[in-house]
């Protein structure tokens, strides 16, 4: 397969298993859906709908049992653990319902924990960090801990820290899943303004008025897509 420049990703026939003692599972079934870059898109679905198991997959933190899952052109099936580590660290940007952020270090610090890791820390690297900070707004909270900071506050810092690599998109699990409306509005108010900067935003949520808030909106029920709707 040709890379597309246009697509930060690519889905075709994704399915996938589990064997649970002498059962087997079918988590997805026969999923496909491009992923334009510059979309932002809201998976939904009820319990049970495979919402996870897609989500695993997208963030490259499990693999399929059939079908193709294609990232800028280049196939996730075919990578080992480490190519697979290294486009967690680089190319997908994570932003957790519950934050992630480690306690004991200071906004700007839990921004460049990635850099940290893939070893890219510098100083250039630390002013982008900083620069990410003022971006979402904690320009006046640059050394406060997590513990300092409202649940808003540090959804902020994580979205930051998903960015501080470039990734190709963003992948937010419940981002605004345990904050008050006034919050959640104000963290979709900010993905909206990545979004409209460019950025691909793939959001998984259960919540309609979320999800109304993106503009595409791929609606999952016993593994399958039953709807792929553009606002």
């Amino acid at each position: 397969m040709q890379a597309d420049s246009a697509l930060a990703a690519s889905i075709h026939h994704l399915g996938k298993d589990y064997v649970l003692a002498s059962e087997t599972v079918r988590a997805l079934h026969d999923v496909s859906f491009d992923v334009p870059r510059g979309d932002f898109i809201s998976i939904m679905g009820p319990s049970g709908s495979g919402k996870s198991t897609l989500l695993n997959l997208l963030g490259c933190l499990d693999q399929p049992t059939s079908g193709n899952y294609w990232l800028g052109g280049e196939d996730v099936g075919s990578m080992n653990d480490d190519q697979l580590s290294e486009t967690r660290a680089l190319r997908i940007g994570f932003v957790f319902q519950s934050y992630n952020l480690l306690p004991a270090l200071s906004v700007v610090e839990n921004i460049e924990v990635p850099l940290y890791y893939s070893g890219r820390l510098s100083p250039a690297m630390r002013a982008r960090c900083l620069d990410l900070a003022k971006m979402v707004g904690l320009e006046s909270r640059l050394s406060h801990r997590p513990s300092q900071l409202s649940g808003g506050q540090q959804q902020r810092v994580a979205i930051a820290r998903s960015l501080v690599n470039d990734p190709q998109f963003m992948l937010a699990d419940e981002p605004t899943g345990n904050l008050d409306s006034k919050t959640s509005a104000e963290i979709l108010e900010l993905l909206r303004k990545l979004n409209d900067e460019g950025r691909t935003i793939i959001l998984v949520t259960h919540e309609a008025d979320v999800a109304e808030q993106t503009v595409r909106s791929i609606f999952l029920r016993d593994g399958s897509i039953v709807s792929d709707e553009r606002h």
